[in-house]
């Protein structure tokens, strides 16, 4: 299991969720079994959204994700 949270947009975008527990091997995988989960409304977020694999930004989104991270979804955000 992994944790996934959720930021500004995303977390409106996913329901007001603001984290949950989920199983995915990559990225990829995640990224649309909470497509699957939470509707395309999250789904548009998500093209735009950065990725914090335990703090650390994660470009690749097929890199493993190990057992226990946290994944943290970043729409772009506005202003300065």
């Amino acid at each position: 299991m992994l944790t996934v949270r959720y930021f500004a947009g995303a977390r409106a975008a996913a329901n007001g969720t603001s984290s949950e527990s989920v199983s995915a091997a990559d990225l990829d995988e995640l990224i649309q079994l909470l497509v699957d989960r939470h509707g395309e409304r999250l789904a548009l977020v998500l093209k735009a959204a950065s990725f914090l694999v335990d703090g650390l930004s994660c470009h690749d989104r097929s890199a493993a994700l190990p057992e226990g991270v946290t994944v943290d979804i970043l729409p772009p955000f506005a202003g300065g």
